[in-house]
């Protein structure tokens, strides 16, 4: 029997204000190019990616203690073969992020805050050039908390970094800046990244995908349950290669995935 192409599905929300990036990183994750002209995003879009979590696929065996002996005994072994030895093989898991870009309008901010439910990972998105969108963050988490699930893992994304290099730099908040803004409000960590050209961007998303790995191996969420935002794999898999971006009106219900 095959194994299926994902162990896991968690449903992520990318949130912030407009113009912040927020589409251009899903598609960046999910298609692998950047696309400068995308059209703001009306309602909610989805996309997907599968990423591998926990540990690798093998492990180096672990080195047996050394034994001390005489030195002046032979050593009965010497001359012989060395045994063959058995590596640890450790199955890789692999998880499928169920993205789901939100319009930062205020216009749409009662249709997206419905797609809050259910989930069990959240990127917080402010551009790096722009400090109006960092300012505004705060009222995003509290939009998340309230109604999301209590133990949602958030990590806050400076984007645009791109715009903060060469003479021109266009900064407006600093790293040290939103690193403790972070740590002040119980957020995992801070990543900057760049759609443009790719920088952080796996990093970004891997880190909450690890972080509910971490926490499913805890325990901590019931799979059965779709309040929860992450599920076991379906029925005879699916297919690994499976990444897209598309509309979500043909998708059913607020739940994950």
């Amino acid at each position: 029997m095959a194994s299926p192409s994902w162990d896991f599905i968690a449903k992520l929300v990318c949130i912030g204000d407009s113009g912040t990036g927020k589409s251009s990183l899903t598609i960046r994750l999910c298609e692998g190019r950047f696309s400068p002209h995308h059209d703001v995003t009306i309602g909610v879009e989805f996309g997907s990616r599968i990423v591998p979590v926990g540990p690798p696929n093998t492990q180096p065996p672990k080195p047996k203690p050394s034994i001390s002996r005489d030195p002046s005994l032979a050593d009965i072994s010497e001359g012989l073969p060395a045994p063959p030895r058995a590596e640890q093989t450790v199955v890789q898991k692999h998880m499928k992020l169920s993205l789901w870009d939100t319009a930062g309008q205020e216009t749409y901010k009662s249709v997206t805050r419905s797609y809050f439910r259910g989930a069990s990972g959240a990127l917080l998105v402010f551009d790096i050039s722009r400090r109006s969108t960092f300012l505004h963050v705060m009222d995003w988490l509290n939009d998340l908390r309230t109604i999301a699930e209590p133990d949602i893992v958030v990590v806050l994304v400076g984007n645009k970094s791109d715009l903060a290099a060469g003479e021109e730099n266009q900064r407006e908040v600093t790293k040290e800046e939103a690193e403790e803004w972070a740590r002040t409000n119980g957020v995992l960590e801070y990543v900057e990244t760049s759609a443009k050209n790719g920088d952080g961007v796996e990093m970004a998303f891997g880190r909450v995908a690890e972080r509910i790995y971490m926490n499913i191996e805890a325990g901590k969420y019931d799979l059965n349950d779709r309040r929860s935002g992450v599920k076991g794999p379906p029925a005879g898999g699916g297919n690994r290669g499976n990444i897209k971006l598309n509309n979500p009106a043909r998708s059913t219900g607020y739940g994950c995935c």
